[in-house]
């Protein structure tokens, strides 16, 4: 069991006792299930599936053939048709999450310093859809005239970030990572650190993910990452079920505004939870596969909690990454073990990515998202097509239909390609008092 005791000592990013206090204000999302924060709530509380066989291209060819695409999509609902037609569909999806976000908050540009305020986006693979579908204009004859111009300007990560400052007005640091599937998460734990160290006082967090085109699609199906079940789509993501057979592939995007607690407070913002701890670790093993004895997945969750100044015991819900990939889901068990002991088969579980694919990079986001609700709504996610627990994987799952319950701290994980291990975790507002939060950062007990 990986304790807090067997840890090195983790000095405070902020000074002291004095480590600025991060609540989430504001949420926002682009999904398969639905779009905005009720929109996804109502896509959770159906748990449907909303996974089915390829549309956005021919996947004839290809082993895997199904995934979670968003139909209902439309730039223009969020900024202005010359604007949207300079967008490609990840920065779209990037600048709506984060509107809906910013609005959801309560924020508005004219009463804020615009350079007080941050922006982190997180995605594995940024514009890779627009790139594609760019390039096969350029071989296909049409020339380089032929190629839409603002391609070099949307292909990296950091176009989406910027995209959103050039949207709402921002002019604070924002930043983008390219960090796989753990990119999301990765980047609340960025606007987290920026708050904290007093760069902002507001920052949106935000996770966008657009690979569904053939080439990127493809690339996963070649390395047998991602589920053939393609004659029953809707039963093909299976987190922790004895049957599953690979991911797959989703797209969308959800953002978090997150601000000081203090100003929160003053301004009588609706607050759905706090940030409390954040970590980051690498396997340091293998691109694809995980490592087996998931000690550096189990390092994440143990130092998110001791960032957050709390011991294992706290925790009474974890949003697991549940990949549905036959290595992932028994790694994360065994991790969640290694970190919680015995506490391990009696802490829900939810494995949420069988309602809407797995999204890559904007997941992280997602669920940060989804475990926000489950704070303020005391329901916890479903595991879509959990039927039988793979031996494996013995822990207690939320099962298909949800599970009404009060929980106060959430632990979430997001692990990706590369051995990248993200956790952060998310408390309900006023579970901690800052009496005790400081005596947890200095060595003392928890909250």
């Amino acid at each position: 069991m990986t304790t807090q005791d067997e840890l090195p000592e983790q000095g405070d990013p902020a000074s002291g006792n004095g480590r600025r206090r991060v609540v989430i204000t504001g949420l926002g999302a682009i999904t398969p299930i639905g779009n905005g924060k009720e929109g996804v709530w109502g896509g959770v509380l159906a748990g449907r599936s909303a996974v089915r066989r390829v549309t956005r291209f021919d996947a004839s060819s290809f082993r895997s053939q199904v995934a979670a695409e968003i139909d209902d999509f439309d730039p223009c609902d969020y900024v202005e048709r010359k604007q949207a037609k300079r967008l490609d569909r990840f920065s779209g999806f990037a600048i709506a999450a984060a509107q809906q976000a910013w609005q959801d908050a309560g924020l508005a540009i004219e009463r804020e310093d615009p350079e007080r305020i941050g922006i982190s986006v997180g995605s594995a693979l940024g514009g890779i859809g627009m790139a594609e579908q760019e390039c096969a204009v350029f071989l296909n004859g049409g020339g380089l005239r032929q190629v839409n111009p603002a391609l070099a300007l949307s292909v990296f990560v950091g176009a989406g970030p910027c995209n959103i400052a050039i949207h709402l007005g921002i002019t604070g640091p924002a930043t983008g990572n390219g960090n796989s599937c753990a990119a999301g998460t990765v980047a609340i734990g960025d606007t987290l650190r920026m708050i904290q160290r007093g760069e902002a006082d507001v920052a949106l967090a935000v996770g966008a993910e657009a690979p569904l085109a053939p080439l990127c699609y493809g690339s996963f199906a070649l390395i047998r990452a991602m589920s053939t079940r393609n004659d029953a789509p809707e039963a093909a993501s299976r987190p922790f079920d004895r049957d599953r057979d690979g991911f797959v592939m989703g797209e969308g995007a959800a953002a978090l505004a997150l601000e000081s607690r203090d100003r929160a407070l003053a301004r009588g913002a609706r607050i759905y939870g706090e940030i409390l701890g954040y970590a980051l670790t690498n396997d340091g093993y293998h691109m694809t596969a995980p490592r087996p004895d998931g000690k550096q997945a189990a390092r994440a969750m143990a130092l998110a909690l001791r960032d957050a100044g709390i011991t294992p015991e706290r925790v009474d819900h974890i949003n697991a990454h549940g990949s549905a990939t036959t290595l992932n889901d028994p790694v994360e068990t065994a991790a969640i073990k290694s970190v919680f002991g015995e506490r391990a088969y009696t802490i829900p579980i939810s494995g949420t990515k069988g309602l809407y694919g797995h999204p890559l990079g904007a997941a992280g986001a997602i669920e940060a998202v989804l475990c926000a609700l489950a704070l303020e709504r005391d329901f916890l996610p479903p595991t879509v097509n959990l039927e039988c627990p793979a031996p494996e994987c013995d822990l207690d799952y939320v099962g298909p239909a949800g599970r009404q319950q009060r929980v106060n701290c959430v632990l979430s994980n997001s692990f990706g390609f590369g051995g990248i291990n993200a956790c952060v975790v998310i408390a309900r507002d006023g579970e901690r008092e800052p009496s005790s939060y400081a005596s947890s950062v200095n060595g003392g007990g928890g909250l």
